[in-house]
C-alpha cells in the first residue's frame, strides 16, 4: 500500500491584494481614518460607481460598514432591479451586510404624486432636493438609528460638509464638491442641520476621474458602469415625457403670445418648461421661447428671447443651511438650475406669510440680479452661495 502523503498546511484566508491608492484616494482615506467619533456607518447604495466606491473607501479606512438600499420603484432604472443587484454584489464583494428597505409607497407619495401635481399645475418641480430631504437622508437616518443603532449615513454625493466644530458659527456648513462638473450641493440645499451633522461624503474632494480610478483599483464591479440620467424617473420610464404621459391625460390647449394671440396648439403644458425654444411646433418670424405656463387656462405663453429675461425672482420655502437667517439684504451668488452657473444678486429677506408659517417654512426672499436672467422657472430651486459655501436655498415662486 502506498504510504500516505503528508498533508500540506492549509493556508490562512488570503485577502485580495489592493494596489496603493491614488493621491486623491489616499487623501480621502486619511480623512476617513482621522474622522472623530465612532466609525460605524450605513452607506446609501444605489448600485452606481459613486456609492460603491464610498463603501469601499470606508471599509478600507477601517469603518464598520453596512449597505442600505432603498427600494423606490419596480422595474428598470438606477433605483430598481439593476441597482439592487449591483448594490448587493458590491456588499458581497466588500464582505459587509446589505439591507433593502421597501420605500415604494413613501416615494410615490412624496415624489411621484408631488411631480404629477406640480406639472399639472403648470410649474416645473424639482424632485431631487425634495427626495434627498423627504425620502433619502431623513428616513435613511431614522431607519439606520432605529433598526441598526447607527447614527451616521454616507453617500456618494460630490459635496463637502464642515461640521460644527470646524466652523466659526458652530453650524454645519455645506460646501461645493471639489469637482465643479460633478458638484451636487445644489440638490442638498434643503437638508436640515440635524441631518448635515450626521453625513459623510467621502467623494467630496475627488473628481469623477479619481472615482473611476479608485473603483478600478478596488476591482469594483461597477467601476465602468455608465452614468444614469439625472432623474431616476426618466431612467425608469425611458424619458420624462413617458413618465408624464403615464400619469397625466392629454390636455390639448393653446400656445399664445404675451398679448394673447394664438400661434399654435399643444397636447399638455407638462411637456414644456420656461426658456424652451425647440419643439414648440410654431412657425414665426423669429425664434420664440416659453416664458410662462398658465395652468388655469391650460396655455403655453411664448415670446422672443428679448422678452424672456427677468431681473428678479421671488423665492419661498427657504432653508438656511450654513448661516443663520439674515435680517438684512445680502450679496450672494445664485444658481437657478443645476447646470447653470452662479450669478451675482442681491438677496432681500421678506416677511413670512401665514402659509409659510403653517408649512413650517417661514423664510422667503426676493432676488435682484445684477444682470437679467433667462429661464427663471417656478418650481425650480434658487440656491445661494458665497464662494464654495452654500448659504441656503428655496423654491422659485410664480409672482
Amino acid at each position: 500500500m502506498e504510504a500516505a502523503r503528508p498533508r500540506r498546511p492549509v493556508p490562512a484566508a488570503v485577502q485580495p491584494f489592493t494596489p496603493p491608492a491614488t493621491p486623491a484616494g489616499a487623501a480621502a482615506l486619511e480623512r476617513l481614518r482621522q474622522w472623530p467619533g465612532e466609525h460605524r456607518v450605513a452607506v446609501g447604495l444605489s448600485g452606481g460607481v459613486d456609492s460603491s466606491l464610498t463603501a469601499a473607501l470606508l471599509v478600507e479606512a477601517g469603518w464598520a460598514v453596512e449597505g442600505l438600499t432603498l427600494w423606490l420603484m419596480q422595474g428598470k432604472g438606477a433605483c430598481c432591479a439593476e441597482g439592487l443587484v449591483d448594490a448587493a454584489g458590491i456588499c458581497e464583494q466588500l464582505g459587509v451586510p446589505h439591507h433593502v428597505v421597501d420605500f415604494r409607497q413613501h416615494f410615490k407619495q412624496q415624489i411621484v404624486d408631488f411631480l404629477v401635481e406640480g406639472y399639472g399645475a403648470g410649474i416645473t418641480p424639482l424632485p431631487c432636493s425634495r427626495c434627498n430631504r423627504e425620502v433619502k437622508f431623513g428616513p435613511m437616518l431614522r431607519w439606520a438609528e432605529q433598526e441598526r443603532g447607527i447614527d451616521r449615513i454616507a453617500t456618494g454625493h460630490y459635496a463637502r460638509v464642515w461640521h460644527g466644530d470646524q466652523s466659526a458659527n458652530g453650524r454645519h456648513q455645506l460646501l461645493r464638491g471639489l469637482d465643479a462638473r460633478k458638484d451636487q450641493s445644489y440638490f442638498l440645499y434643503d437638508l436640515p442641520q440635524e441631518a448635515l451633522g450626521r453625513l459623510v461624503f467621502p467623494l467630496g474632494e475627488l473628481t469623477k476621474t479619481d472615482t473611476r480610478a479608485e473603483a478600478a483599483r478596488h476591482g469594483l464591479r461597477t467601476a465602468g458602469k455608465p452614468e444614469s440620467q439625472d432623474l431616476c424617473l426618466a431612467d425608469h420610464h425611458g424619458s420624462m415625457k413617458a413618465f408624464l404621459d403615464a400619469h397625466l391625460p392629454p390636455r390639448v390647449g393653446e400656445i399664445v403670445l404675451s398679448d394673447g394671440r394664438v400661434v399654435g396648439r399643444h397636447d399638455g403644458i407638462e411637456h414644456f418648461t420656461i426658456g424652451q425654444r425647440k419643439g414648440l411646433g410654431v412657425a414665426w418670424s423669429e425664434p420664440l421661447h416659453v416664458v410662462r405656463l398658465d395652468g388655469a387656462m391650460n396655455r403655453v405663453v411664448v415670446a422672443p428671447r428679448r422678452e424672456a429675461a427677468r431681473g428678479d425672482a421671488l423665492v419661498g420655502a427657504v432653508n438656511w443651511v450654513s448661516i443663520e437667517p439674515p435680517q438684512e439684504p445680502l450679496e450672494v451668488a445664485v444658481q437657478v438650475r443645476y447646470r447653470s452657473g452662479p450669478e451675482p444678486a442681491r438677496l432681500i429677506p421678506l416677511p413670512a406669510t401665514d402659509a409659510d408659517r403653517a408649512a413650517d417654512r417661514p423664510y422667503r426672499c426676493r432676488l435682484e440680479f445684477a444682470e437679467p436672467q433667462f429661464s427663471i422657472t417656478p418650481g425650480q430651486a434658487a440656491v445661494f452661495y458665497s464662494g464654495e459655501m452654500l448659504l441656503g436655498g428655496g423654491l422659485i415662486q410664480a409672482d
